[in-house]
Formats: C-alpha cells, sequence, structure tokens
C-alpha cells in the first residue's frame, strides 16, 4: 500500500512538473492532484506583506500555511459548486466589467480631462441658477418648449435681474430657482460644471441643457479653493443619550479652556479631557480634510478661520458636542502630480466618462480595424415599420440574417446579430422618430457594446495585470458565500454548540478589575497635595472644587466614575486599593486618584458576552474545519521548490 502511494506521488509531482516546465513555472504544491504554482505564490506574497499586522505571517512557512488553507477552501468552494450560483456568476461579471473599464480607457483623453479637472478643484464658485425640467428622452416639442421658456427667463433676468426671475419663476415642480453656495469641480454634473467655470463672475450663461432639464447660471463669485487643514481639538461630548443641551458639558468645556488660558499644554489636556477616543491618545489630532468633507459645517468654518498655527479657538458647539481647536497646519490644493491618481478615479466615475468612452470606441475599431459599410443601414431602415414603436414589430420572413455585418478581431458578426439587438430594443420605451435615425443610432450603440464585450472577454488573454486582479476577486466572491454557508450563518443559528463553547471557555469572558474612583488633574503637584487633605477631611467634591478653583481660575479637573485599569486618565504604576493615592506624574501633568471601591474581576454571563462568543466559536470551528479539508484534499509540498521561494525571497 505505501509503495502504491509513493509510485502515485512520483507521478503526479512528475506531471505537474513536466507541466510546470511546459509553462516555465515550477509547481509549489498540490491540492487533490491539482497545481498550485511558485509564481502565484510568490505574487501573493509580495503583494501582502505590507497588509499582514502579524509578524509571524511575513515567516514563509507561516505564510504557506495560510495559503494552503486559502487554497483548500477554494477546492472545497468549486466542489461545492458556488461558482455555478447564477448570484455568484452576476456579481463577477459586473465586477470584470467595473474592472475592465480602468484597462480599457483612452490615456491622452483621459489626461487631458484631469488637468482640465485639476483646473477646477482648485478653485470654488458661488453661483444660482435656473432649471426648466424636460426629460432627457422628451420629444422635440416638449424640447424645445423648454428650451424657449429658459430663454425668456434669461432675457427677463439680463434687464430685471436675476435673482428677481429666479425668485418669482421658481415653483419646486416643473421650475426652480435655486441658491446653490459655494462648490468646486465634481460638486455638480458635468455640463453644469463646464458651464459654470466657463461663465465670467457677474455674468448669466447661455442656456444648456443636462440629464435635468435647461438651465442658465449665474456665478456670483470665484475663490481659490482653500485647501486642506489639519487641527487637533479637545471635544466634550453635549449629552450621549439624548438631542438636547447639556449645561455641564458647556461647564466642562469652559474649564478646559481656561486651563489653556492660564498656559497649560493643550496637547496634554487632550489626552486627560477629550471624549473623541480616536484622537485623544495623538494629543486631540485629526486627519487632514478639505473644505466640504466634514459633516459638521461648524467645526470646518472654525478650522478654515484660523490663520496662524497653534493658533486656538473658544469654545463653540457643533452637533456632535463641544470643541475646542487648534490649528497644527494648512496646506493649499496639492500639486498636480500628487493629486492625479485620486483625480482619474473620479474623471472615470464622472459624466466626463463620455468623451472617454467615445475615444474607446474609435481606438478600439482601429485595433481590430472594423471596418462598417452603412449601406446596409437602408436595408434595415426599409424593414422597419410602425409596429416597431407599437412594440410588436418583427422581422419579415425573407430576412437576411447570414448577411455579414462587419468582424471584430476574429469574430464574425451577421445580419441576424443586429436584426436580434433590434428586436430586443422594443422592450424599454421607444420614442418615435425617423426609420433611418432610428437604425442609425441603434446601430452605433451595437457596434460599440459589441466592440467593448469582445475587448472584455478577451482582456484576459491579453493583459497579465488584469488577469491577476480578476482571478483575486473571483476567488474572493467564492470563499465569502463558502465562509458564509459553513461558518458564519451556521455559527449564529448553532445556539445549543455555542452555549457549550462559553461553558468550556468561560475563563475568557470576565471583567477585568475595575476602579469607582475620583481623578484630581492638575499641572501642578502642590495644587493635588492640597486637592489630597481635603478629601481626607471628607469634604465633599463640590466645594473641593469651588475653593481650588475659585476666582475663575481652573487649577483641577475632577473626573469621577467606575474605570478599567487601560483609562487614559489612569497612571499605569497606580494600584487598585481603597484610599487616597499619592500624587503621579501622568500624561505631562499630575494626577491624584480617591478610590472608593475596588470592583474584582467578575465573570461575564453568556448574554453579556454572547457577541465575543459568537466570533470565538467561529474562529473555533473555522480551524477545526480546515484541519477536516486537509484530510479531504491532500496537500502535497515540493521541498524543493520551496527551497528556492525561501531563498529568492531572502534575496530581495
Amino acid at each position: 500500500m505505501k509503495l502504491r502511494f509513493l509510485f502515485a506521488l512520483i507521478s503526479v509531482l512528475l506531471t505537474a512538473v513536466n507541466y510546470a516546465q511546459d509553462n516555465q513555472e515550477d509547481v509549489l504544491f498540490l491540492v487533490d492532484n491539482e497545481p498550485i504554482y511558485v509564481s502565484e505564490f510568490i505574487r501573493v506574497y509580495n503583494k501582502n506583506l505590507d497588509l499582514v499586522q502579524d509578524e509571524s505571517q511575513k515567516n514563509v512557512d507561516e505564510y504557506l500555511k495560510l495559503f494552503t488553507s486559502y487554497k483548500l477552501k477554494l477546492k472545497e468552494a468549486k466542489a461545492q459548486g458556488l461558482h455555478n450560483k447564477p448570484s455568484y456568476k452576476r456579481e463577477l461579471s459586473t465586477y470584470k466589467k467595473q474592472l475592465a473599464q480602468s484597462f480599457m480607457s483612452n490615456t491622452k483623453v483621459t489626461d487631458a480631462l484631469v488637468e482640465e479637472a485639476y483646473k477646477r478643484i482648485s478653485f470654488d464658485i458661488k453661483a444660482n441658477h435656473i432649471l426648466v425640467k424636460v426629460a432627457e428622452n422628451a420629444n422635440p416639442k416638449d424640447t424645445l418648449k423648454a428650451y424657449n421658456e429658459i430663454t425668456k427667463f434669461r432675457n427677463r433676468a439680463l434687464s430685471e435681474g436675476f435673482e428677481k426671475v429666479r425668485k418669482e419663476v421658481h415653483n419646486g415642480q416643473t421650475i426652480f430657482g435655486e441658491e446653490l453656495g459655494y462648490f468646486t469641480g465634481f460638486r455638480m454634473v458635468y455640463k453644469f460644471e463646464t458651464a459654470a467655470f466657463n461663465t465670467p463672475v457677474g455674468e448669466i450663461s447661455q442656456p444648456f441643457r443636462t440629464r435635468f432639464g435647461y438651465h442658465i447660471v449665474n456665478v456670483l463669485d470665484k475663490r481659490k479653493a482653500r485647501g486642506e487643514c489639519t487641527v487637533a481639538h479637545i471635544m466634550v461630548v453635549d449629552n450621549k443619550e439624548e438631542a438636547i443641551s447639556n449645561p455641564e458639558a458647556e461647564v466642562r468645556i469652559q474649564e478646559i479652556y481656561q486651563k489653556i488660558q492660564q498656559g497649560e499644554d493643550f496637547e496634554a489636556l487632550a489626552k486627560q479631557f477629550s471624549d473623541d477616543k480616536s484622537s485623544a491618545s495623538k494629543g486631540g489630532a485629526l486627519a487632514p480634510f478639505s473644505s466640504g468633507q466634514l459633516s459638521a459645517p461648524e467645526f470646518e468654518e472654525v478650522a478654515f478661520s484660523l490663520v496662524n498655527k497653534n493658533d486656538i479657538s473658544e469654545p463653540f458647539k457643533s452637533a456632535y458636542g463641544w470643541h475646542i481647536v487648534k490649528l497644527i497646519d494648512k496646506k493649499p490644493i496639492p500639486s498636480f502630480k500628487d493629486i492625479k491618481p485620486e483625480l482619474e478615479v473620479k474623471v472615470k466615475r464622472d459624466d466626463r466618462s463620455k468623451l472617454i468612452d467615445e475615444a474607446l470606441y474609435n481606438s478600439l475599431k482601429k485595433e481590430y480595424n472594423v471596418k462598417v459599410n452603412e449601406s446596409y443601414l437602408d436595408y434595415f431602415a426599409s424593414i422597419i415599420t410602425e409596429d416597431y414603436f407599437k412594440r410588436t414589430w418583427k422581422l419579415p420572413d425573407n430576412f437576411k440574417a447570414d448577411q455579414p455585418l462587419f468582424k471584430i478581431g476574429k469574430k464574425q458578426f451577421y445580419f441576424k446579430d443586429f436584426g436580434e439587438y433590434l428586436l430586443s430594443g422594443q422592450k424599454g420605451r421607444v420614442l418615435r422618430e425617423p426609420f433611418d435615425t432610428l437604425v442609425k443610432d441603434k446601430y452605433n450603440t451595437f457596434l460599440n457594446e459589441s466592440l467593448v464585450q469582445y475587448k472584455e472577454d478577451n482582456l484576459e488573454y491579453e493583459n497579465q495585470e488584469y488577469a491577476h486582479i480578476l482571478s483575486e476577486y473571483r476567488d474572493g466572491l467564492l470563499l465569502f458565500d463558502l465562509m458564509e454557508g459553513t461558518i458564519w450563518n451556521a455559527a449564529k443559528t448553532d445556539s445549543v454548540e455555542i452555549k457549550k463553547f462559553y461553558e468550556a471557555n468561560k475563563s475568557n469572558y470576565v471583567l477585568p478589575e475595575r476602579v469607582d474612583a475620583v481623578l484630581a488633574s492638575s499641572s501642578k503637584q502642590k495644587t493635588l497635595k492640597k486637592v489630597a487633605k481635603l478629601l481626607e477631611k471628607g469634604m465633599e467634591l463640590d466645594k473641593i472644587k469651588s475653593l481650588i478653583n475659585g476666582n475663575d481660575n481652573i487649577e483641577v479637573i475632577f473626573t469621577t466614575g467606575i474605570m478599567e485599569a487601560n483609562n487614559q486618565s489612569i497612571p499605569k504604576s497606580l494600584p487598585f486599593k481603597e484610599g487616597i493615592s499619592k500624587v503621579y506624574k501622568h500624561n505631562e501633568s499630575f494626577v491624584l486618584a480617591q478610590i472608593k471601591e475596588v470592583l474584582p474581576v467578575t465573570q461575564q454571563s453568556f448574554e453579556e458576552s454572547k457577541g465575543r462568543v459568537i466570533s470565538d466559536y467561529q474562529t473555533f470551528k473555522e480551524e477545526s474545519w480546515v484541519e477536516n479539508l486537509k484530510e479531504k484534499y491532500e496537500v502535497i509540498i515540493n521541498q524543493e521548490a520551496l527551497k528556492r521561494v525561501k531563498a529568492d525571497l531572502k534575496s530581495q
């Protein structure tokens, strides 16, 4: 039996190696006789190296374990037929189409649009507009009526004043006269943006059409964009449960502001007292932001109003609470070189993409040497009847189905292909228009769609980078469906096993030791010694506060409640025992603690820890499942290839 297994192993490896040599690749390992190549492993390892947080996973052997588990799961997903699910095929097809677009854009046209976009985001435009709504596919009569109406409004606005006309004609249904405020590139549809940026300040544009209807725009101001602002802040939550004003929050922010006015360090106070936990440990520092990016306009206006580095605002209120803001830095709009990649993405998602599409169609026609014989269109116009507009039209019995139409690459298209396209075009709303116009429009759309589809179908074989990205997404979709059905959903519904898991691992679900305490913080050690004496005498906290912080001079800020050892306000060396502590140096200030009660480590009930238990159970279930997959699908490592991989990666 062992001899048979050895013979089978050697045969498989030889077959795989021969296959690999034919493809100029080494096999790293086999999963149920399916070869996995060195090139794929190295590519994925290098790609994910910077994303790996666990240093052990940067070890080749450890990463190989993850990679083999990944391939085992893929094998199981295909064994379950998940790649044949209609939902999987639909999502993959959608992504494939989106991905292909980024590989098929015309570079010259895109670059020109990106440069134009950069010029526009460098400025803010303030404007108002009047819109006469008309459907994008409206008939000529309605289109002309809307155009005449917007022209009339423009003539009135030139003589009577734009604002007067705007307010009078607005009805909120068919005509809109709106104040738009300041906006920059990408904030409006492209045609509107173009009209606004091309209209001088103080003037009214000529009528122009977007998908919403006909507009005129009155440009009121044009200013340089404000760029990027970086600030630190101290936040005191106004009320965590109710949308009402909380006087205590305002008092606390004013106390903190008073300490800043007294010369205390902003960053130290943020570490001690800011309720924004994500920034408190960094001295309140926030990520840079630009105009219009934040959901709190009050915060943005105050931040941009600060002029010099280290300027500090007075306390102010936003929807999130009370803030004090310190200016760290201001930067103008990034250079074109730095922001170009971001702008390229935006351009391809914007209305500008239509211009890119047209350039793509023309380049594909040239690439595949497509020869269009428009004389064929006369034939199709001759067979169209009024039934087409009633959506009952059919191809005639003597239709020339097998007549060649055009050829793209290796694929020949026939009259029957365009005929079927015309038939399917009846499903939607069909606007009445001359037969020759209808056929020409449909033909151009059919040709363009066919060009793009052919390119998409062959792109995986023409472009290696595209093939790799598509393969990763294809596998990712399969793994998601597999994990959802096998692990995630099962773990949520398997209540009996989850409770058993909790009982077997109860020691993992405990609340740590905590204290019910009063913390006093001050920049002066001497002041805290006074506080300690007053606390020892049993004086109430409010009286101590009024005594120490008298005469509008904030010397001490008190924090009360139940806290864990990792609380930002607690010194790490503070022992958890009842009584008044010594004074500690902490967060560039001094801290004193009065511990009223020490709350011991407490076992959490199943309900209290249910979320963590389910997460841990999923991890446990997945690990057990992977071990079963290793038994189901044999994994054979090519040790010689692995040695070469380690040597290659080490030399990089």
